[in-house]
C-alpha cells in the first residue's frame, strides 16, 4: 500500500493496540448467500505466495528483474488456467514510467449476452519496494508477502474459480498491477487507456494486504467505507458480518491511497481496496521482515473462500446493485 511511509511515526503508534484509537461498525446482514461449493486449497495459496515473497524476486521493485520474474510467473498462472489476456497480451505496458513495467492482465468473458458488456475488475498490485540500502539483521530484501504478495495470491485463486466454474454472467478483468508504490502507476495508466476504449465498468474490488487476520467480529475492511453501498452488499452476499467500518482506515483516507482510487477517480463508480491489516496486527510494513513466515495461510485461505459468493454474487445481479451513496 503506497503513501504510507510519511505515516509511519503514527503507523507505529497504532501498532499497540488501543481502544481510543480504533473503532469499528460491522454491517447488519441479510440471510442472502450464494451457494458456493469450490473449496479453495491452502497449499495452493502458500506456493504461490511463497515464490512471489521469495528472495529471488529481490522485492519485485517496478523495473526491476525481480518485477520481470514475478511477470512471467503470472503470465504462466492465468495461461495454465485457461484465463485469457485481455489485450494482444496480458503485458499492459506502462506509458507513465520511464523504464519498462507492464500490468499482467486477464479476461474472463461473461454467459449473459446482455450482462457480458459489463466488468467487475478484481486487482491487487505485485508489484513492491525491492532492495533496501541498509541491511537490518544482514537482509536487504523487501520481500512484502502481505505487501501485496498477499492480495495477488488473492486475486489468482479468485481467477482461478470463476475459469473453473464459469459463474459469472458479467465479465471480469483480473489486473496484477505494477507501479503501484511508485505512485499508483499501474493503475492510473490503465484506468485512463480502459476509459479511452469506453470500457463498461460496474465496480472494482482491489486487494490489499490480506496476509495476517484482524481480532475483531468482521474479516476485512474496504477503503471509503461510506462512498458506496458495496460493504452492506457484500455482507448481505455472504449471509455473515464480513465487512466492517475501521475508523483507522477513514482518519488515514486510505481510499485514496491504493489502486482502487485510479479507477473511482476515472470511471466515478464503487471502488474499494479490501484488507485485513488495521495496523495492530503486523508490525512490518515496508520492512524487510515481511515475509512469508510471518503470514497467516489459514487466514488467507479462509479470505478467499468467504469472499467468493460475494464476487460472485456482484457478477450476477440482474441490475448494479452495488452503487455509490
Amino acid at each position: 500500500m503506497r503513501n504510507f511511509i510519511l505515516l509511519l511515526p503514527l503507523l507505529f503508534l497504532c501498532c499497540k493496540p488501543n481502544s481510543n484509537l480504533v473503532a469499528d461498525v460491522v454491517e447488519v446482514t441479510s440471510q442472502k448467500s450464494a451457494a458456493i461449493h469450490y473449496q479453495v486449497k491452502e497449499h495452493e495459496v502458500a506456493d504461490m505466495l511463497q515464490y512471489l515473497s521469495s528472495d529471488e524476486l529481490e522485492g519485485r521493485e517496478t523495473g526491476r528483474k525481480g518485477m520481470e520474474k514475478a511477470a512471467v510467473y503470472l503470465e504462466t498462472f492465468f495461461k495454465s488456467n485457461n484465463v485469457a489476456p485481455y489485450f494482444s497480451s496480458y503485458r499492459d505496458t506502462l506509458s507513465n514510467f520511464k523504464g519498462t513495467a507492464y500490468n499482467i492482465v486477464g479476461y474472463i468473458e461473461g454467459s449473459d449476452p446482455v450482462l457480458k458488456k459489463e466488468f467487475i475488475l478484481i486487482s491487487g498490485h505485485y508489484d513492491h519496494i525491492g532492495l533496501s540500502k541498509t541491511a537490518v539483521n544482514g537482509d536487504f530484501i523487501n520481500n512484502g508477502a502481505n505487501d501485496d504478495a498477499s492480495g495477488t495470491t488473492a486475486v489468482a485463486e479468485m481467477a482461478k474459480y470463476f475459469s473453473a466454474t464459469k459463474s459469472n454472467k458479467r465479465s471480469l478483468l483480473f489486473v496484477f498491477f505494477v507501479g503501484e508504490e511508485k505512485g499508483l502507476l499501474g493503475s492510473k495508466h490503465l484506468a485512463k487507456k480502459l476509459k479511452e476504449q469506453n470500457f463498461n465498468l460496474y465496480a472494482q474490488f482491489n486487494i490489499e494486504m490480506i496476509g495476517v487476520p484482524m481480532k475483531r467480529d468482521y474479516l476485512a475492511y474496504i477503503s471509503g467505507f461510506d462512498k458506496s453501498n458495496m460493504a452492506s452488499k457484500i455482507n448481505q452476499y455472504t449471509g455473515k458480518n464480513t465487512i466492517g467500518f475501521l475508523r483507522k482506515e477513514a482518519e488515514l483516507r486510505l481510499f485514496y491511497r491504493s489502486d482502487n482510487y485510479s479507477f473511482y477517480d476515472v470511471f466515478h463508480v464503487p471502488c474499494h481496496s479490501v484488507s485485513t491489516f488495521d495496523f495492530d496486527n503486523f508490525d512490518y510494513y515496508h520492512h524487510v521482515s515481511d515475509e512469508f513466515k510471518m503470514m497467516d495461510i489459514v487466514h488467507m485461505t479462509s479470505f478467499i473462500q468467504e469472499m467468493l459468493p460475494a464476487v460472485t454474487e456482484m457478477t450476477n445481479t440482474a441490475s448494479r446493485e452495488i452503487h455509490m451513496n
